[in-house]
């Protein structure tokens, strides 16, 4: 028996969509802590093309690609939203005043900066439940970082001129670097031996070297230096300076400062496409986005998006 026409045509289409959907542009995520949502941007386009609720005052964003993850101040949780589904479907409580967050290179582990409990708490990614609290030193947490081959965590806080160390196999912290006042941003090169911090008010970036936990360099850049953002090959951190409303390029070969791009008011934290090619800022005071040409070295849109965003992150 023939198909029918008809049925020939469906199936044709439906062909054609596969490609399509394989080779869909990565999306970056922005959670905007006063609209209480999250914008998505086809990166493809440079256009938000999705909304989707970041609980009430979103700050921190991790993903492993199916899910959000997203600290939430109001309800002192941490939000978890299936992308595809486009809806919250659990809070899991943190303590008072989550921060930053991230997820290990493999999936199986979150981490979550908690201000007020001087602590990061680390999570179980499948079961989404907590399975540790690390105490650290620094005064107020606001970044915890997993090293590219997931051993190490890297913890910057807001009252602090140091980056704690925590061994995440020993769930507790091993270490510390001194660094300048108010250390924000971290960034890890993507073979773990070297990390940037930017710390805000020394407005500099420190390289440190992960086997000796040493300051190998101190980078001066632009007033009130804080988001760090590394390219995937390396080669450049990327440090927004909120004063300034620039971002600052680093060449990791020889720590100089390679070019500044003006961006809009108060850039904090950003992502870099996973080619390289576009890096992603947001723009706290601008209420916007903006994309910055990695080849050319400049601006090339400004994207609307929600009230107060405070970060990227892309998958």
């Amino acid at each position: 028996m023939r198909p029918s026409p008809r049925l020939l045509t469906t199936l044709v289409a439906a062909c054609l969509l596969v490609p399509a959907v394989t080779l869909a542009a990565p999306f970056a995520y922005v959670p905007n802590e006063k609209s209480g949502s999250v914008s998505v941007i086809d990166t493809a386009t440079d256009s938000v093309v999705q909304t989707l609720p970041g609980g009430q005052r979103p700050r921190g964003i991790a993903t492993d690609g199916a899910h959000l993850y997203i600290s939430e101040a109001p309800s002192n949780s941490l939000v978890v939203v299936d992308i595809g589904k486009a809806r919250q479907i659990k809070s899991i409580k943190l303590g008072e005043s989550p921060e930053g967050v991230s997820v290990s290179s493999d999936h199986r582990l979150i981490a979550a900066a908690v201000e007020e409990s001087n602590s990061v708490v680390l999570l179980d990614a499948r079961k989404r439940r907590q399975i540790a609290e690390i105490k650290v030193e620094g005064d107020n947490p606001e970044h915890a970082v997993f090293s590219p081959d997931g051993r190490w965590l890297l913890v910057s806080a807001e009252n602090a001129e140091q980056v704690d160390v925590i061994d995440v196999k020993a769930r507790r912290q091993v270490g510390s670097v001194p660094v300048g006042k108010r250390p924000r941003g971290i960034g890890f090169t993507p073979d773990g031996t070297r990390a940037y911090v930017a710390c805000e008010l020394a407005s500099t970036v420190y390289a440190i070297d992960m086997v000796s936990r040493k300051v190998v360099a101190e980078i001066k850049a632009g007033t009130y230096s804080n988001g760090v953002a590394m390219a995937p090959d390396g080669s450049r951190a990327y440090v927004s300076n909120g004063k300034d409303a620039t971002v600052s390029v680093i060449r990791t070969s020889d720590n100089q400062i390679e070019a500044t791009i003006p961006v809009g008011k108060r850039p904090w934290n950003m992502a870099v496409t996973p080619d390289g090619r576009k890096l992603y800022v947001a723009n706290g005071r601008s209420n916007s986005v903006t994309v910055i040409d990695t080849g050319r070295l400049e601006a090339i849109a400004e994207i609307p998006v929600g009230e107060l965003p405070w970060g990227v992150v892309i998958q």
